[in-house]
């Protein structure tokens, strides 16, 4: 019954972080919800999208934690863990990711605003270019978090697009677009 408890908690985590991660974002830029996730269902309320998608995109990384956890918690040699044991490092992991998000977000938004990186096609289009700063930083939070966690990007962030210039050398984009082309 304990282990059913410790993959409830983080669950639940998981999905309490995801929310209220994406109250914030949907608020920085309704557009990542709006033009670059998939329709959860017809509506414009970022209240409802952040809801929708909080629990959409964290459910997924909540339950393997949860189950991992209920094993390495409850397994072994050691005094096992209980539910209540794992809120404290359940929270201390929760914290540093939020830290992480805003600052990658941050990092992301500032790196757009000065034309260091950019949406390219067809993103670039379909953003509004007053929105396009604000969308690269909700991206920026969203895909530390994602790496953070797993090791590679979401599966939902990976359309075709790039964060940077196509053909900019590696270490050009830090520097601006690539020689013969002008950024708006």
């Amino acid at each position: 019954m304990e282990r059913i408890r410790i993959v409830l908690l983080a669950l639940f985590a998981a999905i309490c972080y995801g929310i209220v991660h994406d109250q914030v974002t949907a608020r920085v830029c309704l557009e990542y919800f709006t033009i670059g996730h998939p329709p959860l269902f017809s509506t414009t309320s970022p209240t409802l999208l952040a809801l929708g998608w909080g629990v959409v995109a964290t459910w997924c990384f909540g339950l393997p934690l949860g189950l991992l956890l209920a094993v390495a918690a409850r397994g072994g040699q050691r005094p096992p863990l209980s539910a209540a044991d794992l809120r404290k490092p359940i929270a201390v992991l929760l914290a540093v990711m939020a830290a992480s998000a805003v600052l990658a977000g941050i990092v992301g938004g500032s790196l757009a605003a000065r034309g260091t990186v950019w949406l390219t096609s067809p993103w670039d289009q379909l953003v509004p270019r007053n929105r396009q700063v604000a969308f690269l930083a909700d991206l920026s939070a969203a895909d530390v978090e994602v790496i953070a966690i797993s090791g590679r990007p979401h599966p939902r962030e990976r359309r075709g697009y790039e964060r940077i210039a196509p053909a900019a050398p590696a270490a050009a984009h830090w520097l601006g677009p690539p020689a013969g082309q002008k950024h708006r």
